[in-house]
């Protein structure tokens, strides 16, 4: 790829870092604030999506086809790794926010009246679900490597 593109890329990336938070931050105290700065975020964001597709399928070269054949099965291995990663790290932050909530709300419910411990375990239960389904699909990828 072109080091001016690659350049281009990297400019655009920074910016959409630090043009939401300069826009949060030189706002004043307002909602107008937030607005503002979600959408400048989702500007931003959007903008350097459709830049990073335009440069993607821009280019059509062939000879560089076999050469990334070979290096892309390292990297396939590599992204498979860390997808199971974020999959089984982000489903149990997920689960443990449910499971904190849900445990709370049971606990003040059963102090109340002690008849419905075994609705409210159900819902405890439900919400530490979602960590084993982020394991099994982690697993899942980790079969396909």
């Amino acid at each position: 790829m072109n080091t001016y593109v690659m350049i281009a890329l990297v400019a655009a990336l920074v910016l959409s870092f630090i043009l939401p938070w300069g826009t949060f931050l030189r706002g004043e105290r307002s909602r107008g604030r937030y607005k503002t700065s979600l959408a400048v975020n989702c500007f931003t964001f959007f903008g350097l999506l459709i830049l990073s597709a335009v440069v993607l399928f821009s280019g059509s070269s062939t000879a560089m086809a076999a050469e990334e054949t070979a290096a892309s099965s390292g990297l396939s291995t590599g992204l498979a790794y860390i997808g199971a990663a974020l999959v089984t790290g982000m489903s149990c932050i997920g689960g443990g926010i449910a499971v904190a909530s849900a445990a709370s709300a049971a606990l003040g419910a059963i102090s109340e009246d002690s008849s419905i411990l075994g609705k409210s375990l159900i819902f405890v239960g439900l919400a530490e679900g979602v960590c084993l389904y982020g394991l099994i699909i982690s697993f899942m990828i980790l079969g396909q490597v």
